[in-house]
């Protein structure tokens, strides 16, 4: 099939299915661990994003065609419905799903991300990528150092480095499509447009040091998802499941009982 989405499956074929939806630079290598856990009580489906990962590259790269993406992998694995969770530009990717096509969504579950716009976070990371001379780094070692004034939180830098890759011939080359990224960036951070109400549960889930979703969001957000429910994850940042895995994966598994 054209244009479908590189994707992974963990756990039994006939359990529920749970797919999970990674942020800006991610990939399904980010849900990894999580995944893993998940499979005892559910087939989980991974994928990467279009233009990221090893997924296809496209022009277009907004909600709407990876919300279409989304469904195309369902109805290739013969999903009629499943439990969607996306985390940032994923969990906007998630509600614009749900917004389309509410009755293919069992349960929604957002990870720290509210519908609204935000303030650009990720330009100097599109800048390193344009500014480091990829071609020239013969190491990952080299790479780390190169990254280092554009990122300089080690974990933040890591999780970026999993977006270039080693050429036959020597030095490295960006695996995602930072052109199409970049073009839809302005999309990706700003305020979702809803054409219906969304009735069924939605959860969301927040660090406890990230800012994300904010107190003064929750009314914007009960106007679209009425029956909204707020969990936070103490010790926690933006990266949630990363940062605290266990406390994560506590407040998931509670939510998905």
């Amino acid at each position: 099939m054209t244009n479908l989405v590189n994707y992974r499956i963990y756990g039994e074929e006939n359990t529920q299915p749970l797919y999970i939806l990674h942020g800006i630079f991610g990939m399904l290598d980010n849900w990894h661990l999580a995944a893993q856990q998940l499979a005892k009580d559910f087939r989980v489906v991974t994928f990467d994003a279009r233009n990221h990962g090893k997924s296809f590259h496209d022009d277009a790269s907004g909600y709407a065609v990876m919300s279409e993406d989304l469904g195309r992998l369902m109805d290739h694995l013969c999903d009629s419905e499943a439990i969607i969770m996306g985390h940032s530009m994923g969990g906007k990717t998630a509600m614009v799903f749900a917004d389309q096509y509410p009755d293919r969504v069992q349960q929604l579950i957002v990870v720290d991300i509210a519908p609204k716009r935000y303030v650009p976070g990720h330009l100097g990371y599109f800048r390193a990528f344009k500014e480091v001379p990829l071609h020239l780094l013969n190491s990952r070692k080299e790479a780390e150092e190169a990254f280092l004034p554009y990122a300089p939180d080690m974990g933040v830098r890591q999780f970026l480095l999993k977006n270039i890759e080693p050429l036959p011939g020597g030095g490295y080359a960006t695996k995602s499509n930072l052109e199409a990224i970049e073009n839809a960036y302005e999309e990706i951070i700003g305020a979702l447009q809803f054409h219906q109400v969304f009735l069924k549960r939605v959860d969301f889930i927040a660090g406890s040091k990230s800012g994300y979703i904010k107190a003064e969001d929750k009314d914007d957000i009960l106007q679209h998802f009425p029956k909204a429910q707020f969990h936070e994850v103490a010790n926690a940042g933006h990266w949630v499941h990363a940062e605290n895995p266990a406390g994560f994966l506590s407040c998931l598994l509670q939510i998905l009982r």
